[in-house]
């Protein structure tokens, strides 16, 4: 037996192995959303999508971040026929509406109200000591921004104005808990959070919740949004994923979705731009725009098209990707890069000192 076999043997932990076959490490499902640019912000790849482990979406009220999750949730339950969500629900602003425009089946959902971050860590604690790696289960937690802890509600009803010091302590308490089940187990848990400005000239926004939460976090989305106008009237919002935070896609990357109030999330958003700057798509005028042939360079003026008949047309968008390396593009624009860490240069020559 060999060193390693013996050292292996020897060990108690139930995933212990081989770094190159391991399960934990190898196998890594990445499901995909409908939305090509919310699959870019999650993986990098148009057709990637939500990984293990822990995501948080950031930003003011009314900024669709609890939507992004449930858009999120739903495809992962109809990826998995056999998966469940856990909704951890404080803020109960997400009626049963939101989870049918998402395609999301209430019998599929367990609905978890908490009052306080403590009782938020003691389900948690206990539910996930019961989901085993195999078991498909997808967790949202609307929200940790407007938790409060069981400190600050005892100092309310007894009139105390200390300030409460438990908090941030009760958050990374959480996610200590909560990361080696997602890793483990193969868990994605999606967590709605509040940002804040900073005091300095030049402010800036902030994840609330302390260290605990960024420290965990695989993703930090921080959201923005600009309105969509149709004349004066406001047609919708156009959502701005500002990457705060990313194991798979480089930080301070901007990704845009529309969301319409007519027609909800416009699916192909984004895309338009992306291929005006790869020149897949070209502008020759300041009326038109028109395909371009890869292989030759021509500009295919057969068809032209307007920004409204294109930007959302998925025919054209399928046809980029299926034909040409429109998706590679994508992925090379926004992924983290992988290089070595420590180039493969001749070692530095030391002069030897008598």
């Amino acid at each position: 037996m060999t060193l390693k076999d013996r050292l292996i043997k020897a060990s108690t932990l139930e995933y212990v192995s081989v770094l190159s076959e391991s399960e934990i490490y190898n196998k890594k499902d990445k499901v995909p959303t409908p939305v090509p640019a919310l699959n870019i912000a999650y993986s990098s790849y148009v057709d990637g999508g939500i990984s293990p482990g822990l995501t948080v979406w950031a930003g003011p009220s009314k900024h669709f971040k609890t939507l992004f999750c449930l858009i999120t949730a739903a495809s992962y339950l109809k990826e998995y026929d056999d998966a469940v969500c856990l909704f951890y629900d404080n803020e109960f602003g997400s009626p049963k509406d939101y989870f049918a425009a998402a395609g999301i089946n209430p019998d599929r959902v367990i609905h978890s109200p908490f009052l306080n971050l403590e009782e938020l860590r003691t389900d948690l604690a206990n539910v996930l000591k019961e989901v085993k790696r195999g078991d498909k289960v997808i967790i949202v937690v609307d929200s940790m921004g407007n938790s409060a802890s069981s400190k600050e509600i005892k100092d309310a009803e007894d009139g105390s104005e200390k300030a409460d010091m438990t908090r941030a302590k009760v958050t990374k308490s959480i996610f200590r808990i909560v990361t080696p089940h997602l890793r483990l187990k193969d868990i994605p848990m999606l967590v709605v959070a509040h940002t804040y400005d900073t005091m300095e000239m030049y402010s800036k926004k902030v994840v609330s919740g302390g260290t605990g939460m960024y420290y965990s976090a695989d993703n930090i989305y921080i959201v923005g949004r600009q309105q969509e106008k149709d004349g004066t009237e406001v047609a919708g919002y156009n959502f701005i994923i500002n990457v705060e935070k990313s194991r798979y896609v480089r930080e301070k990357s901007k990704i845009p979705i529309t969301v319409l109030a007519k027609g909800g999330v416009q699916k192909w958003s984004g895309l338009l731009d992306l291929a005006l700057e790869g020149g897949y798509i070209v502008k020759p005028n300041n009326r038109s725009f028109v395909l371009v042939d890869r292989e030759t360079g021509e500009l295919d003026e057969s068809v032209k098209y307007t920004r409204s008949e294109i930007e959302n047309n998925g025919e054209v968008f399928k046809s980029l990707f299926k034909n040409t390396d429109f998706p590679q593009f994508i992925h090379e624009k926004y992924a983290v890069s992988a290089g070595d860490l420590i180039s493969e240069e001749s070692s530095p020559e030391v002069q030897e000192t008598e």
